[in-house]
């Protein structure tokens, strides 16, 4: 039933070869190439987590016509074998295969794309044993949780020319690139300050039934329970240290604030605002070069992730960008906005202010609301679905919207934010070369070891 790849492979591999070869997909290529059913042919899919969040970016990539899931790959039996089924009547056929072990889908040589929707410190391993085969991806914010990794992976996709695309969405949204491009093209005046804010742990205290229901502390439990059935907690765990199972570590509430498997919404929701204000300040290749501020790491429970912060990032050009999370940033946003939103982005110019979130638009003045750029104004890439953008450049090989260098450094703001939260201390950092300035205790958390078993 499955259908003669010999074409599809051959067509991918010349477009990847002159890709890494530092050349632009010419406009035309040769029939010969793409065959007599270009149009018809499909991108296989294998999707690695399929939770709440997995589901949604699969849901939306499932849609496309030209796209064919072949692989879903989750820890938990009742999801993959949940998604295969429905994929398979989707498409009428036994097409998808379920798989628990990551490393048995990476080496299929029929996957062309990986979508990486697992917990944070899947996010990277995943990416560079893509990389290694060849295969691109899409995978799911924060980047990771550590840069040391995230170094390593630029290296593989260097290597390898596979396209990465982050799931920072909001750079597919036409709101959102509309207040970019104002900024860029001086409609706020030179610009003087950023500030970005974000929810935190506190919006996902109360969200979990099992926490509740054994009237645990906010902040997770810690006593050890038996394992649901279903789940490969080993698999789970990955490259992180082994640890004892708990009613909250499965959920988001423990994948997003354990630090073992992540930063927390620093990162895992900062990501966000923060690639909206590099987008805006056209900094996707640099970043700030120092970072002072305070923080706050739980005491005691599950959770150990900074959950809340206040950093001043200052880049080399004078603007100073304020990052903040949620229950911080209300009173200092809304001195100046009308309508709250628990994230956003604010640009303040020499001539007013203007702030973005996903729910609109606020600015100072109302001629910022009716701007139409002219001719001669700097437009900024257009997508106008994140996940199909991502289909497109792995069929034309061009850029994605949210290519990896730009995910590298929105990470690195999260990753040294976090720093000065936990140590105090602030941070000077080179952003050429990719270090500290000078000795610094929170230096050796750039990096991370790997359990070896899952070590890539």
């Amino acid at each position: 039933m499955k259908k003669n790849n010999s074409s599809r492979n051959s067509r991918r591999t010349f477009l990847k070869s002159l890709s890494v070869a530092g050349a632009a997909a010419p406009a035309i290529v040769p029939s010969s190439v793409f065959g007599a059913n270009a149009p018809s042919e499909r991108v296989h899919v294998a999707a690695f987590g399929v939770g709440w969040r997995g589901s949604a970016v699969n849901g939306s990539i499932v849609e496309f016509d030209d796209v064919r899931y072949v692989a879903v790959c989750d820890c938990y039996e009742s999801r993959r074998e949940g998604k295969r089924k429905e994929w398979n009547e989707r498409y009428g056929g036994d097409y998808v295969t379920a798989y628990s072990n990551p490393w048995d889908v990476i080496k299929r040589k029929d996957v062309d794309a990986i979508v990486v929707a697992t917990p944070d410190h899947w996010h990277v391993p995943l990416a560079i044993a893509a990389a290694r085969a060849g295969k691109d991806m899409y995978v799911e914010k924060p980047l990771g949780v550590a840069m040391e990794w995230a170094w390593k992976l630029r290296g593989e996709l260097k290597k390898s020319g596979s396209r990465f695309q982050y799931g920072t969405q909001q750079r597919s949204s036409a709101q959102f690139r509309h207040v970019c491009e104002l900024v860029r093209n001086g409609y706020v005046g030179e610009l003087e300050r950023v500030e970005a804010w974000c929810p935190d742990a506190a919006q996902q205290w109360e969200s979990f039934a099992g926490a509740q229901s054994l009237s645990v502390p906010r902040y997770g439990s810690l006593r050890p329970v038996n394992l649901p059935a279903g789940l490969d907690f080993d698999v789970w765990t990955g490259p992180s240290p082994e640890r004892p199972y708990t009613v909250d570590t499965c959920t988001p509430f423990g994948s997003y604030h354990i630090y073992d498997y992540a930063l927390g919404f620093i990162a895992g929701w900062g990501a966000h605002p923060l690639d909206i204000a590099q987008w805006g300040l056209d900094a996707d290749d640099t970043g700030p070069v120092y970072y002072e501020g305070a923080g706050n790491v739980p005491a005691y429970g599950l959770l150990d992730t900074t959950d809340e912060w206040d950093i001043h990032c200052y880049y080399k050009n004078g603007v100073v960008m304020r990052f903040i999370n949620d229950r911080a940033a209300r009173p200092v946003v809304m001195r100046y906005r009308k309508r709250w939103s628990d994230h956003g982005t604010t640009f303040f110019g020499s001539e007013g202010w203007i702030s973005v979130d996903r729910n609109g638009i606020e600015a100072s003045k109302a001629s910022l609301y009716s701007v139409e750029l002219g001719g001669n104004d700097k437009r900024l890439y257009k997508s106008g679905q994140h996940q199909r953008n991502f289909i497109d450049c792995v069929k034309s090989r061009e850029e994605t919207i949210s290519p990896f260098e730009a995910a590298l450094r929105s990470d690195t703001i999260s990753h040294l934010s976090d720093i000065v939260a936990r140590t105090g201390k602030p941070v000077e950092w080179d952003p050429e070369k990719e270090e500290m300035v000078g000795t610094h205790p929170g230096e050796r958390l750039l990096g991370r070891a790997m359990r070896k078993k899952w070590a890539v």
